[in-house]
């Protein structure tokens, strides 16, 4: 599987605050970090703070944190959240791009499975388990604020 541009970015958002809980961090300073767009993190950010992971504080000194703890923002989750679909093959959505063999092809039910599987193991895993005790992601996105 391949995540969507949208899902990746929404996910370092994410470990960008998570690695930063102790203060506010803006759009512009993960753009930097990343090299990643300040408008389409913007939107990406907008919709993280409608589905409750993140909030937003205006003003002068305002920014981005985790609306929850890391270890309550499920990986699987956010990318439920964030991919457009999952539709592996053609004829996973319905498409009209089904070929000859569309009715009794089983590939289709072996391609569910392991999505489910994939969805399956980032269930398990929590935001925190991308960011506690991780040194070296710790140096990486850790910003400091002036004061």
């Amino acid at each position: 599987m391949r995540l969507s541009l949208n899902s990746d970015y929404s996910i370092r958002i994410l470990s960008m605050l998570a690695a930063n809980d102790d203060r506010l961090v803006t759009i512009s300073s993960i753009g930097d970090r990343y090299d990643i767009s300040v408008n389409h993190l913007a939107k990406l950010a907008n919709r993280l703070g409608q589905l409750g992971y993140i909030e937003t504080v205006r003003g002068r000194r305002g920014g981005l944190r985790l609306a929850m703890p890391a270890l309550d923002i499920s990986l699987g989750a956010v990318i439920r959240h964030t991919e457009p679909d999952f539709a592996i093959a053609g004829c996973f959505a319905g498409r009209d791009t089904c070929c000859l063999i569309s009715g009794s092809c089983r590939f289709e039910s072996i391609l569910a499975d392991a999505r489910d599987a994939f969805l399956a193991v980032l269930d398990r895993h929590s935001l925190a388990d991308l960011t506690s005790e991780n040194r070296l992601l710790d140096e990486l996105l850790s910003i400091s604020r002036p004061d």
